[in-house]
């Protein structure tokens, strides 16, 4: 035995040629069902996955052709200053589209408001007088709604509809046609003879 060394390995012998030679037959017969059961659908995969690869690197590289910053190309200064003045004047435009929403909004706040103190005031002096206050809260309620929509939108006519049935109709006399018709429940308490 050497000092600081380390064994050689055993020479092969009859026995381990033996293990390689069963595990490679062992090998060959679960590689050979499985291509005999499956081959089809690994070789059908196989270049489909091909395919698949070869169209999603094509779009990778369109891609990496189409960006020139990303391929590392510097950006030119002026482009740079020209898409933030863009950027800075869409951002103000659309800063005073909303400053005048909001200036209109409170103007037809303070028009209702308006509109709701007079009223009020209407219906104080009209009680003061000793008048129904009703009748002028309903006038004064459809001139407000038809100034809200005559500047928003235009009322649509109503056709004039007949109703269904005629007015002296009552579902719970038992006239009018039909074959059902109510009757009173029994005025007894529960049925037991005897």
């Amino acid at each position: 035995m050497e000092l600081g060394g380390e064994a050689p390995p055993p020479p092969p012998g009859p026995g381990r040629a033996d293990l390689e030679r069963e595990a490679i037959d062992i090998l060959h017969q679960s590689v050979g069902s499985l291509l005999a059961s499956y081959g089809w659908y690994i070789l059908f995969g196989c270049v489909t996955i091909y395919f698949v690869g070869q169209k999603l690197a094509e779009k990778m590289r369109a891609r990496w052709r189409n960006r020139p910053a990303a391929a590392g190309a510097p950006l030119e200064p002026d482009v740079v200053v020209r898409r933030q003045e863009a950027l800075a004047a869409a951002r103000f435009r659309m800063q005073e589209e909303l400053n005048e929403q909001a200036e209109k909004y409170k103007e037809k706040q303070r028009q209702l408001e308006e509109e709701k103190r007079r009223q009020k005031i209407a219906i104080w002096e009209s009680m003061q007088e000793g008048k129904s206050y009703k009748g002028n809260l309903k006038l004064n309620q459809q001139e407000i709604e038809s100034a809200a929509s005559a500047s928003s939108t235009v009322p649509k006519p109503k056709p004039n509809k007949k109703p269904l049935r005629g007015g002296s109709y009552n579902p719970l006399s038992g006239e009018g046609g039909g074959t059902c018709a109510w009757r009173p429940g029994r005025r007894g308490g529960p049925s037991s003879s005897g």
